[in-house]
């Protein structure tokens, strides 16, 4: 009877795809992978270096990294401080990019399935769910952000669009033309949430050659619309407002807030980097990189917003507001054009995908990366992103705090791979839940205790930020500095356990990497039932693997 209903339930229809290979098992029925969680065919692989730099500058020219100075400012800091505190965060958390990225370019595997050797195969759903949730939230709040770009675009060819009779209360946070707006952009979105990541390349080039365009002439028209000043931040009394221990913190806490904006893809860069057919080497390109790239994007966001404040009289940080201020509505489509298409790129790049890997981890049998992407954008809805900026800032906070928890996640996977299994790992065990990577019911305790321990210092000012009444006193402190303190503790807690409970049974002498299980030099015997599957799956595959049924056995050859 449990076996029929077992069968009954099980949707069939809905089933991905799944190709036979040492990975997902006998004929893909394996419960831990289907075809966009299996390692990275060496044919498959289309990213190039220039591919790869061509993302990192479709990720940095965005609305946030223009925004990243206004909190800095906020709170009393001068904008050479904002350009130091940007810069520093970015070396640091370009570090942990280019590490973990590698482990990405050896073994061709996504983040889910990597954080298994050093999770296990159940304690890593610890770190896929911390990061799906922080995936999906923020898909949707970048998607009402592009939408606001969206109504700038509309109204600088329809001006009185922004007079669309509104039908919606008040009380929801939006009106009926910013509702279009943000359906639109929604819709826009759609076309390129279906495409394989290998075509997406093209998106991220283009994105990379438009969009600094209109940043660079941005910066242009700051300074010369200024007689060369830049306006009242760059004059040469805007100095940090704050002083002593005072402005230590401040700098401090918003070096974490820098690096908690990228603390996401200092986890899934593997997510991309198995696409590439660079060498590793290549991955130490963003340590340089990324700090110039991403202090330069916010040093003109500085100046383009005190340009806006010198010339209209108030200091927003919203590049839409700034654009809707101007008088030439073709300039103002055309910048509009480039920041919705900014908002594209870094919402498929730091949002979509990285959900996708997460919910094919969890649910593989039914969710690929495709859907994973369409129902990442389908909870946008469902999130009302407009109720949460218009009502609830406390959630809003909490979200903003959660990342605190990727830093620790960080450490893990860094230390790991690079020094606990010293880069070999077995790939096709990483796949295999009663293999190497089994622990102790499928958890490793040294990880999760490194975890709890990593998180534990920064949860009196993690409580604080999201409900201020709630006052830990000096507890608050560490909270400051959270994602360096996490990943600390953790790298030290994780190290210490590992090296002196060793996991010997997941050490081996060198690494299995996929390209020998695909070239047939590494083998992986997956035994079957014959009534099962049938007589007639004597031979079947695709691309290097080739499958021969033997005396009740699936071998690849």
């Amino acid at each position: 009877m449990a076996s029929r209903l077992k069968g009954r339930f099980q949707w069939p229809a809905l089933r991905v795809k799944q190709v036979p290979s040492a990975f997902s098992g006998a004929l893909g029925v394996s419960r831990w992978s289907n075809i966009d969680l299996d390692p990275i065919r060496r044919e498959d692989r289309k990213w190039s270096v220039w591919a790869l730099i061509a993302y990192w500058f479709s990720d940095a020219f965005n609305a946030a990294t223009w925004e990243f100075a206004a909190s800095i400012l906020a709170i009393g800091l001068s904008y050479k401080d904002a350009i130091g505190i940007v810069a520093t965060a970015f070396l640091v958390v370009s570090t942990v990019i280019s590490l973990n990225g590698a482990t990405g370019v050896l073994y061709h595997a996504p983040f889910p399935v990597l954080a298994r050797a050093g999770w296990g195969f159940w304690g890593s759903y610890v770190a896929i769910i911390s990061r799906v949730i922080l995936a999906m939230f923020w898909f949707a709040i970048q998607t009402l952000n592009g939408g606001d770009v969206v109504f700038v675009m509309i109204t600088a060819i329809w001006p009185s669009f922004a007079d669309l009779h509104n039908g919606i209360p008040a009380s929801e946070g939006i009106t009926t033309a910013q509702m279009v707006s943000f359906l639109l952009f929604w819709l826009a979105q759609i076309p390129f949430l279906y495409m394989h990541p290998n075509s997406l390349r093209y998106l991220f080039i283009t994105k990379s050659i438009l969009v600094p365009i209109c940043f660079i002439a941005i910066l242009i028209w700051s300074f010369r619309s200024t007689g060369g000043t830049g306006g009242p931040l760059l004059s040469s009394s805007a100095r940090a407002t704050i002083g002593g221990s005072a402005y230590s913190y401040a700098w401090l806490s918003s070096l974490t807030s820098v690096i908690g904006n990228y603390a996401t893809l200092s986890v899934n860069m593997p997510d991309f980097s198995r696409y590439s057919k660079a060498s590793v080497k290549w991955q130490w390109l963003y340590v340089p990189m990324l700090p110039v790239v991403f202090t330069f994007i916010s040093f003109i966001g500085i100046a383009a917003t005190s340009a806006g404040q010198e010339h209209y009289g108030q200091l927003d940080w919203n590049p839409a507001t700034l654009i809707a201020n101007w008088p030439n509505r073709s300039c103002k489509f055309f910048a509009g054009f480039a920041f919705s298409l900014a908002a594209l790129g870094v919402n498929i790049s730091a949002n979509s995908l990285s959900a996708a890997n997460d919910l094919a981890a969890l649910f593989p049998s039914y969710i690929n990366i495709r859907r994973g992407q369409l129902l990442c954008a389908l909870v946008a809805w469902i999130m009302v992103p407009w109720r949460i900026l218009a009502t609830a800032s406390g959630f809003l906070n909490f979200m903003s705090a959660y990342s605190v928890f990727l830093g620790p996640i960080a450490a893990i996977l860094v230390w790991d791979f690079w020094w606990i299994h010293d880069m070999k790992y077995d790939v096709v065990a990483l796949y295999h839940p009663e293999g190497i990577y089994r622990y102790t019911y499928g958890i490793n305790w040294r990880a999760i205790t490194a975890f709890v321990v990593g998180v534990a210092p920064n949860l009196p000012g993690f409580i604080n930020s999201i409900n201020p009444a709630i006052n830990p006193g000096v507890g608050i402190r560490p909270y400051t500095f959270a994602w360096i303190l996490g990943f600390t503790i953790t790298s030290l807690i994780y190290v210490v356990l590992s090296t002196i409970f060793k996991p010997t049974e997941t050490m081996i002498p060198r690494a299995i990497l996929p390209d020998e299980v695909y070239d047939g030099e590494v083998g992986e015997s997956v035994t079957i039932e014959g009534k099962a599957f049938g007589d007639d799956v004597e031979r079947g595959g695709s691309g290097d693997n080739d499958w021969k049924k033997e005396e009740g056995e699936l071998r690849v050859i």
